[in-house]
């Protein structure tokens, strides 16, 4: 019988070890399909809410329908700043938290409950008072480049990370604890939902012709 030497052994350990944990942090990353919706949900409402700004005069960017009521100017000025807040408390603090990944089981179901729930405007949601509009950007041009760098770099973190996002929990205050993937699906949801405003602006009677 062929003797194994103990160098050996302890490269088949090791080799056994190692291989052990990059399975485990392969399952542990996004699957690509969560990468695909995710990036895709993230385009499309990217497109939408540009579409929706699109050519629009100062008047009609600054135009409200009554004094309680916001102009496209500052729906668009919320979903820009609500995007680089929310994107921020994902990766400064939610990744950073502890994992609780016995937390998953009641997260299941959240990601379309997300999409569908949170653009539906039926059911009107106070704005904290860091994300309401206090007229951060000059002009139209500047809130619209500033939305397209903090998309630019949440569509490349859901590309291009190896964290375990799924293990990552944020309580919400409506929709309970969601982990990191469904903060960032909540991201473009959120959008939708507020662009969904703006076309509420521009259809009113009274919305400038140019």
């Amino acid at each position: 019988m062929k003797r194994i030497s103990l160098f050996t052994l302890t490269v088949c350990a090791l080799l056994a070890l190692f291989g052990s944990l990059t399975l485990a942090q392969t399952a542990a990353t996004l699957t690509s399909d969560e990468r695909k919706e995710a990036i895709k949900h993230l385009e499309e409402t990217r497109k939408n809410f540009l579409d929706s700004v699109k050519d629009l005069s100062e008047v009609q960017w600054k135009f409200k329908a009554a004094p309680d009521r916001w102009s496209v100017a500052e729906v668009a000025e919320h979903i820009a700043v609500s995007e680089e807040t929310l994107m921020g408390l994902v990766a400064e603090r939610i990744m950073k938290s502890p994992a609780t990944p016995e937390k998953k089981e009641a997260a299941k179901g959240k990601d379309a409950r997300l999409r569908n729930q949170v653009v539906d405007r039926s059911t009107r949601v106070q704005a904290p008072e860091m994300l309401k509009p206090t007229n951060r950007w000059a002009t139209q041009a500047e809130l619209v480049k500033s939305f397209n760098a903090s998309r630019d770099k949440t569509i490349n973190y859901i590309q291009t990370t190896q964290e375990d996002l799924r293990s990552h929990f944020g309580p919400h205050p409506i929709l309970g604890d969601l982990d990191a993937y469904q903060w960032i699906t909540l991201i473009s949801a959120h959008c939708a939902r507020h662009t969904d405003q703006i076309k509420e602006v521009k259809a009113d009677p009274n919305f400038p012709k140019k």
